[in-house]
């Protein structure tokens, strides 16, 4: 296992982010390898006003850029990405960038928005590309009270990166996902070692109540930690090891997250063991059906 950050005798919510508890630099949220106390994975997230321009330098690092909500122009050099996007987060996949390390990207928004900035540390080059929306592989996971949908824009083996890997996740309310709980914080044939962000969004009641849901992470074998917190919308969790999941949508409240997962491994893979106590719930899938508000399965 690489050398990280010193795990804390009794570790648990310096992982829990609040909304609106890490601003820095012009982002509305910032979490870096060095803020987060480990070495790879990282996540932004930039607030553009109408007409409003931002250039970012990927320095030592990858990104996928995302938007949450609104379209942008992204600008490379000579080459310019047009991101259709999308309203909000639950309305489907969106366009994405692709930007490569030691880049000035250019961002604008025309009418405003909000984009996640999902990277990884790495020295391999890759090629500015665009992702279209309609090209994101759209996975129906689990059944029953346990269906989710994951949408594996920056996936592995989706979309080539050098480390980052990215999906989507949406829970409609009441149901449970990241269940069975699981890790992937040893190095192994049946397993990787990643760096994970969970990035919440929690969908509002009929009159804008704010939503809730739940988010667990529990210790693994000579990695103690110990969260089970109430997460609100735009909170992030950070798991820097450890059993993760389940997360739970409050009913009422579709949960949306974004995961951001890098980590030391040549292998660009998420490789997981199941929580041993939780690993049977995978086989009652078979004899339910899928919640019938998800769509878009492939």
């Amino acid at each position: 296992m690489s050398e990280r950050a010193n795990e804390p005798s009794a570790p648990g919510h310096e992982y829990v982010i609040p909304a609106g508890s890490a601003p820095a630099d012009g982002y509305e949220l910032e979490i870096t390898p060095k803020t987060a106390g480990w070495e790879h994975s990282s996540l932004r997230i930039l607030n553009l006003p109408a007409g409003g321009t931002r250039t970012v330098d990927t320095g030592g690092e990858e990104f996928f850029l995302v938007p949450l909500s609104g379209s942008a122009t992204v600008t490379l050099g000579d080459e310019t990405h047009e991101l259709a996007g999308r309203a909000h987060v639950f309305e489907g996949p969106s366009d994405f960038s692709y930007l490569p390390v030691r880049s000035s990207v250019t961002i604008a928004s025309a009418a405003g928005g909000r984009f996640a900035l999902c990277g990884a540390r790495t020295d391999t080059v890759l090629p500015f590309r665009h992702g279209a929306r309609e090209d994101v592989p759209v996975e129906l996971r689990g059944a029953g009270q346990s269906s989710r949908q994951v949408r594996n824009f920056g996936a592995a083996g989706v979309f080539e990166a050098a480390s980052a890997i990215c999906v989507e996740v949406i829970t409609p309310g009441g149901n449970w996902s990241s269940y069975p709980a699981h890790k992937h914080d040893e190095a192994g044939p049946h397993e990787c070692e990643l760096e994970e962000i969970y990035y919440f969004e929690i969908a509002p009641g009929p009159q804008g109540q704010p939503g809730l849901g739940f988010h667990r992470t529990s210790s693994s074998p000579g990695h103690e930690i110990d969260i089970m917190v109430e997460v609100h919308d735009r909170d992030t969790v950070l798991i820097p090891w450890g059993w993760h999941g389940p997360c739970a949508a409050a009913p009422g409240h579709d949960m949306y997250y974004l995961n951001v997962m890098a980590g030391p491994g040549e292998e660009r893979a998420w490789k997981i063991t199941d929580h041993p106590d939780q690993a049977w719930v995978r086989e009652t899938w078979a004899d339910q059906t899928i919640d019938s508000r998800l769509s878009g399965g492939q």
